[in-house]
């Protein structure tokens, strides 16, 4: 008998949720459970995902923009299957694969002046570890600064330099050595840098979780003052590169020649795992400087066939699609519109972003009938505003959303970069009528919070 796999999955879709919780994650099957989230997901394209009764649901989420290109574009597609048609040899280790130096070739030229060298592994977190881990050896220095609220990963080296206490707390003592700096006190970093022993200050351009937007002189003067003292300073675009705010790189915005560059997520093309470290040639020749420490720092799967020719087709749709171009077009869309509904809905309280990435903040209502219903939700768990939008909008508008961060009332977007202005026109259309909804307490938005406020007080 051979194998199917498609066999394997009819046979056993039922038993999906089953699975999940006996083996892997119990608490998310739950909280799924609780946040009407438990669908079926049979089939995904484009901007879309289907469920198995057939329902279509528009996908901001794209992986947490790992689908940047949509889900399943034919072109990447097509480039795996020849890459295995062609029974390539893959991962022989000895070796200086083709693929890999073409797919270096072409992020190089997508670069800010200076960075050459490249390191390929599998993820955000391997990308940004790296970037630590070089920086350290390339000054000579053991610290490592980094911002509130950044999000640059949850193994324990990138966990390091993570500002959310949430996701640190029961995993202490973290790395030695990494300090937090608060958001935009360039005196605070100063501080830090002219001690003389600070490697590397790493920073999302745009924060992840929030999306918290930098003004627009603090980054500038961040790089100018690692300059000065010496340090590494490290662009985090794993989340925001790869054309998601209108430029390939965020850093791009404000005209920044950072030292090394992360990407990872939509590098794969949202079928490998792939992720890039980009540097400037000194700094890796002082990981590799002997011979006999060739391969002092590499990790196995990080050049392998499909993730380069995934990359390679990645960037030929980027470029033919004009995705970076259209980020820009449809962003500019999305944030007005969203933005207009800002002097219809009292509780809207913000809308930011840049390009494809977005986010909705709330506030608490002025209407004295509604403000009793949004203290109970805060008193039972902080943001939990957001999480009643987020339902309403799965329930309602077959919208896939989520929230900002942990115990912040803030919704983040994360379009595929292939949406058009019919998806760009209904998710605004769609928060206007949850919005409409929210204004009455006796309406479906607030109706589910009894339930979800009982499971929050229960934990």
């Amino acid at each position: 008998m051979s194998f199917s796999l498609a066999d394997t999955i009819a046979a056993r879709q039922a038993d999906q949720y089953a699975l999940y919780a006996r083996h892997l994650n119990t608490k998310l099957t739950k909280v799924l459970g609780i946040i009407g989230f438990d669908k079926m997901w049979v089939r995904g394209e484009g901007a879309y995902l289907w469920d198995a009764r057939g329902e279509r649901y528009l996908d901001l989420l794209a992986g947490f923009s790992t689908y940047n290109l949509g889900r399943d574009h034919p072109v990447v597609r097509r480039a795996l299957e020849e890459a295995l048609e062609l029974q390539r040899p893959n991962l022989v280790k000895m070796d200086t694969p083709l693929l890999a130096g073409l797919l270096a070739e072409q992020l190089v030229q997508r670069m800010p002046p200076g960075l050459d060298a490249v390191f390929f592994a599998n993820s955000g977190a391997d990308a940004v570890d790296t970037a630590l881990k070089f920086a350290r050896a390339a000054t000579g220095r053991p610290r490592v600064l980094y911002l509130d609220h950044a999000f640059h990963g949850l193994m324990l080296g990138t966990l390091s330099v993570n500002g959310g206490e949430q996701f640190r707390k029961g995993f202490g003592p973290l790395m030695p050595g990494f300090d937090r700096i608060p958001e935009a006190d360039l005196d605070a970093l100063e501080y830090e840098l002219r001690k003389g022993d600070v490697a590397a200050f790493v920073a999302e351009p745009i924060q992840g979780k929030s999306v918290h937007v930098p003004a627009a002189d603090y980054l500038p003067a961040v790089q100018r003052l690692c300059r000065t003292y010496g340090t590494m300073f490290v662009c985090d675009e794993v989340q925001v590169g790869m054309g998601r705010t209108g430029r390939f790189l965020c850093c791009e915005h404000w005209r920044l020649e950072p030292d090394i560059v992360t990407l990872a997520k939509s590098l794969g093309g949202g079928f490998i795992p792939s992720s890039a470290t980009i540097m400037r040639r000194s700094i890796h020749d002082k990981v590799y400087g002997r011979l006999d420490r060739c391969q002092v720092h590499s990790t196995t799967f990080g050049e392998n066939e499909l993730a380069m020719a995934a990359g390679l087709a990645t960037l030929y749709v980027m470029d033919e699609e004009k995705l970076v171009e259209r980020a820009a077009t449809l962003g500019d869309r999305l944030l007005a519109g969203l933005d207009a509904l800002r002097a219809r809905h009292d509780m809207i309280a913000d809308v930011r972003g840049l390009g494809l990435i977005v986010a909705i903040e709330f506030r608490a209502p002025r209407a004295l009938t509604l403000k009793a219903a949004w203290a109970a939700a805060e008193k039972a768990q902080k943001g939990l505003f957001a999480q009643f939008v987020v339902m309403s909008l799965m329930r309602d508008h077959h919208i896939l959303t989520q929230v900002g961060g942990p115990d912040v009332n803030v919704i983040k977007l994360l379009p595929p970069l292939i949406i058009g202005e019919e998806e760009v026109d209904a998710t605004v259309a769609a928060f206007d009528a949850v919005m409409t909804e929210a204004a009455g307490v006796r309406g479906r938005v607030w109706r589910q919070s009894g339930h979800l406020i009982r499971q929050a007080l229960s934990q």
